[in-house]
């Protein structure tokens, strides 16, 4: 029997042993008697990282917006938000968690008066949750479908519309040995190695199995929003079982777990899952002195030479499904998703002892959904643990689960007949737009008003001291480059802006207004947490615009022997009570924020 499991921690530290930590991560006390989590190596907390930035997106969505926005040209775009964009605000956002040890919410007492936008990205990512579980669903759905000796894709089955044959067929004009020009059909030109004569091909209408299989079998698709149609159980019943195993993995917390320009600044910012909350909340479990910036380039350029990867692997199999189908690339898929469940499956149908290869290639995309899935819900969780730590460490596993009943329960719309829809709509609307309007004022909130140089000695802190030379990029990125390249995106975008489509599929319009709402729903906690801060502040009104854009006097590092000259007077707040709302009032050091807002 483990006696740390049964007599005090307290007594064991007199006894000079130490208590035991579950396997895969520690509890750390601090100097000031809190305890919160930490990672227990380096390496767990980096595949953490990685697992949460490189998922499904990498697989289905780089590639389809690689081939939406010029092929190889996009990737010039891409690289430009990645060195001036996605590394300095994924820089920004992990070092700020590490060194406060606190989630995307409370973080923000370095600047009370942005703090909606901690709001924003929880929401963000509760949204996002919704629907990211409903793809892990469909890759359940595939892998169950795969355990076959024949992948059901690959044939004729009922339902299948149009030529019941995995090649376009239709009919085109050839020259005869006589010189007379002949019709005859493409399968009989493939077989004798022939040439059809410029412009005289005509094609029978028919698509591919694999796509008659998604629309018809997998999603019993309907034919819009407008008709929700019934309950696709086989999918509700996977979308479950993904749901169980989340909130299983998460029981324990961290222990067990132009137009080009805006889709290149959204691809790094979903992809890199910057403006969602997580890198802070990952980081927030983080050993004070962790070298954060290693950690940065790491992990961004593990994810961007995986979704590299990705696009190459992807253009490959859409050229060889192109040459078959005798289709230009543009007609072989419609969307982002057909990518991974309709390019890849047919893929697949062609190579030996396919059911194999499918049941690998699915498991493989269980694999990076989960760890993303698993990175996301933490964030919700994380920031109901930083409202009320006692209560999360009582009724974690009640909570959590609780979590996961509701956010499957809202899913559900999602596994309709209608879901795709749905899915997608949510995709559009909650994670583009919001996530570059939460980064333009994350980057006001820390660059410009909490300071460059201020952040730059936090980080510092952490780092060790380095030389002026060092952080020249990173201050030029920071305060100039990042937050105007985001700015401009953000306008341009506003003034290109193209609506959502599935396909041939227009929304109607009281989707478009749902999807509107859903924005404004996540994006509107920024101005009324904004007003409440400089409502509950005292003085005039200029006094409490400059106590709330001050940092909170519990600001600084979790831990008292990291805080050094410049927090030693920070104030603690283990007794805040996060429900509560106290009296404002301005210290020296700015607005003395103890409560969850």
């Amino acid at each position: 029997m483990d006696l740390a499991k049964i007599v005090p921690s307290r007594f064991l530290k007199c006894c000079k042993k130490p208590a035991s930590t579950d396997q895969d991560s520690q509890a750390e006390q601090n100097d000031d008697g809190t305890n919160r989590a930490t990672w227990s190596n380096k390496t767990e907390y980096l595949l953490s990282m990685v697992g949460y930035a490189v998922g499904l997106g990498n697989i289905w969505r780089f590639p389809y917006l690689t081939y939406k926005n010029g092929g190889g040209a996009f990737l010039i775009p891409y690289l430009i938000m990645m060195i001036f964009t996605g590394l300095p605000l994924y820089l920004l956002e992990s070092a700020l968690g590490q060194f406060a040890g606190l989630g995307p919410v409370l973080v923000w007492r370095a600047a009370p008066f942005f703090q909606g936008v901690g709001i924003t990205m929880v929401i963000v990512s509760t949204l996002v949750c919704i629907y990211y579980n409903v793809i892990v669903a469909y890759a359940l759905y595939y892998l169950f479908a795969s355990f076959t000796k024949v992948l059901p894709w690959s044939y004729c089955f009922e339902g299948a519309e149009g030529v019941c044959s995995t090649h376009q067929t239709g009919i085109c004009n050839v020259t005869s040995g006589s010189n007379n020009t002949v019709a005859v059909n493409l399968t009989w030109v493939k077989a004798n190695n022939e040439t059809c004569i410029s412009n005289s091909t005509i094609l029978h209408s028919g698509t591919l199995l694999s796509k008659e299989y998604w629309d018809k079998v997998a999603l019993r698709r309907s034919s819009g929003l407008d008709e929700t149609g019934v309950v696709v159980w086989p999918l509700a019943l996977c979308l479950l079982l993904a749901w169980i195993m989340v909130a299983a993995a998460l029981f324990k917390g961290i222990q067990s777990s132009g137009k080009v320009w805006k889709d290149a600044a959204t691809q790094i910012f979903y992809s890199y899952s910057i403006a969602w909350g997580g890198l802070m909340t990952l980081s927030s479990y983080n050993k004070f002195n962790n070298d954060c910036l290693f950690d940065t380039i790491f992990v961004c350029v593990v994810n961007s030479a995986t979704a590299i990867f990705a696009g190459f692997a992807i253009f490959s199999i859409l050229g060889h499904m192109a040459h078959e189908l005798n289709m230009p690339v543009s007609e072989v898929v419609d969307s982002g998703f057909s990518l991974a469940f309709i390019a890849y499956p047919e893929a697949l149908t062609t190579l030996p002892v396919s059911p194999l290869w499918s049941i690998l290639f699915f498991l493989m995309l269980l694999t990076l959904g989960f760890d993303t899935q698993f990175s996301t819900l933490e964030t919700l969780t994380t920031a109901i643990q930083d409202a009320n730590p006692d209560l999360m460490k009582r009724f974690r596993v009640l909570i959590t689960a609780g979590c996961c009943t509701v956010l499957f329960l809202l899913g559900l719309p999602c596994v309709t007949q209608a879901g795709i829809y749905w899915v997608n709509l949510i995709d559009y609307f909650c994670g583009g737009w919001t996530l570059i309007i939460a980064a333009v004022v994350e980057q006001i909130g820390l660059c410009w008003v909490y300071g460059v140089n201020r952040f730059v000695e936090d980080l510092e802190r952490m780092l060790g001291k380095k030389h002026w030379i060092f952080w020249l990029y990173w201050r030029a990125c920071w305060f100039v480059i990042s937050p105007l390249l985001v700015t401009a995106v953000l306008i341009w975008s506003l003034v290109t802006i193209e609506l959502p489509n599935y396909g041939a599929i227009m929304y109607p319009t009281w989707g478009l207004n749902l999807g509107w709402c859903m924005t404004a729903f996540t994006i509107i906690w920024i101005p009324v947490v904004a007003i409440y801060k400089i409502w509950a502040a005292d003085g005039t009104l200029f006094q409490r615009l400059k106590s709330v854009l001050k940092p909170a006097p519990n600001w600084g590092p979790a831990s008292k022997k990291d805080r050094g000259e410049r927090y030693k007077d920070m104030v603690d707040d283990k007794q805040s009570n996060a429900i509560e709302t106290p009296a404002a009032t301005e210290m020296q050091n700015g607005y003395d924020n103890v409560a969850y807002l």
